[in-house]
């Protein structure tokens, strides 16, 4: 490849291309960056004028988009145009967990990243580069290779055949700080075999990160470094939601343990907070596609100890509903359990996988009526995540629970409306402002004896307990009962 890089292509609008792209917009007034979709939705959105419809929450993400949008930042449906013009081409698409055949419940479908393979190989001209961006099973850069060598390209009237170069450029973002961790990233890995596309991309990158935090590899580190990472975080979390567990049935409190065992250096604080269990659209779904390879590859005793991981949150997602049904004399039939939070975390929309859907299932199925309040999430995706449309949309006076079959749910935008009658209130998502709720206020609007579970650890319990409320929290041994 000849010259500097003038123009991208990132086929993907999603959680990963969309604030990846703009974040190099910004930092990169020189380079034409073009993100494309085949979903027109979704572009129309990101390229809505008022910035209030953009299809990813992520602080800061707006105020980004509104400076580069138009300049050097386009979103588009035009993916034949766009890889034609392309010096380096970004495959960032959706690689879902296998519903069916081979692999089915644990190995990658990628069945897009295949199809977008094939479009760079039908649309490209001259040299491109070619990065992988999706979370991709080892190996899976061979397979990109055979296809963009082999293909036919459509575009017979160019006088040279298209060439290309691969290479692995994994992400690693915390939804919710996406835009923090893109400015300011731990590390950029690039793996590949061409000195000249690694340097390329690594060109990129030093516009705005330090060179000694673009770490190179071979293509093959790269792309399992990616899955062991997400794998080592979420072994991380149910870790010390094992040991919650532990704690409650102990007289201990997690928190005081987590602290004790944080401050080793050689374990750190980070991913030890005890929650509802893990969520996301990467860490259950990079562990099973590790479970997997382990088995392809004849390591059985490995792929056992990674899926360990997946079945230890379960149980524990499992353990929140079991306990609820419990502190409440055994029943939820009929009763109004007030829900706060559905986002797998706060500071982001995205439900995928979150602890919120399994456990609200399951208080559903136990008879319970819930009442849904997230400050980011939609009624219509807590409905496709449930399975069932709501009742109503609540706001402003309070309809009968009369009204009202045994797991039946509804959105609601106020809280109040969420705790009026009320036997227990459930907080699952740490968005900041259900830190700061008046108790004394809810509590005059529940049903006593009325409950509050904290699954995050961060309501005041002294507040919640002064106000005449039951309370629990995960991994928490005390006895918080009045």
């Amino acid at each position: 490849m000849n010259g500097q890089i003038k123009n991208i292509c990132c086929i993907g609008a999603g959680y990963v291309g969309g604030p990846t792209m703009s974040v190099l917009a910004a930092h990169c007034p020189d380079i034409q960056v073009n993100v494309v979709d085949i979903n027109h939705e979704r572009i129309k959105n990101w390229n809505d004028p008022n910035l209030q419809n953009l299809p990813i929450y992520e602080p800061g993400l707006g105020s980004i988009v509104g400076r580069c949008r138009g300049k050097n930042l386009h979103f588009s449906t035009d993916l034949q145009r766009h890889i034609s013009l392309a010096d380096m081409i970004f495959i960032s698409v959706n690689t879902p967990t296998k519903t069916k055949g081979i692999g089915a419940g644990q190995a990658s479908d990628l069945k897009w990243v295949e199809s977008s393979a094939r479009q760079v190989a039908s649309y490209a001209q001259g040299h491109t580069i070619v990065v992988e961006k999706s979370t991709l099973p080892v190996r899976t850069a061979e397979v990109i290779k055979e296809i963009l060598n082999t293909s036919q390209p459509a575009l017979t009237m160019q006088s040279e055949v298209p060439t290309f170069d691969i290479l692995s450029n994994p992400e690693f973002l915390s939804e919710g700080s996406a835009v923090k961790d893109l400015e300011d990233p731990d590390r950029v890995l690039i793996g590949g075999e061409n000195n000249n596309a690694i340097k390329a991309l690594s060109e990129i990158y030093r516009n705005w990160v330090d060179e000694d935090k673009i770490l190179h590899t071979n293509i093959w580190s790269s792309e399992l470094a990616k899955l062991t990472a997400n794998a080592f975080l979420a072994q991380r979390i149910s870790s010390i939601n094992s040991i919650s567990a532990l704690c409650e049935a102990t007289g201990a409190d997690v928190r005081e343990v987590a602290r004790a065992i944080g401050s080793d250096s050689r374990i750190g604080s980070r991913f030890l907070d005890s929650g509802p269990g893990f969520g996301g659209s990467c860490f259950k779904k990079d562990i099973l596609n590790l479970v997997y390879l382990s088995r392809f590859f004849g390591l059985p005793e490995v792929a056992d100890f990674w899926e360990g991981v997946v079945h230890l949150n379960t149980w524990h997602q499992k353990r929140v509903s079991h306990l609820i049904v419990k502190k409440l004399f055994g029943t939820l039939a009929g009763k109004k359990i007030a829900v706060l939070g559905f986002a797998f975390k706060a500071n982001t929309n995205d439900t995928r996988e979150s602890a919120a859907i399994q456990i609200c299932k399951d208080l559903q199925n136990e008879g319970a009526i819930l009442f849904i309040h997230d400050p980011r999430v939609s009624a219509k995706q807590i409905a496709i995540d449930l399975g069932s449309e709501p009742i109503d949309k609540v706001s402003g006076a309070f309809k009968q629970l009369t009204l009202y079959k045994d797991g039946d749910w509804s959105s609601v935008d106020q809280i109040s409306d969420a705790a009026k009658d009320a036997d227990a209130i459930l907080l699952l998502t740490e968005w900041e402002e259900y830190s700061q709720l008046n108790w004394v206020k809810i509590a005059k609007q529940m049903r006593k004896p009325a409950w509050v579970f904290d699954s995050r650890s961060i309501i005041n319990h002294k507040k919640v307990i002064e106000a005449g409320l039951n309370f629990w929290r995960v991994g928490d041994g005390s006895n918080w009962e009045v």
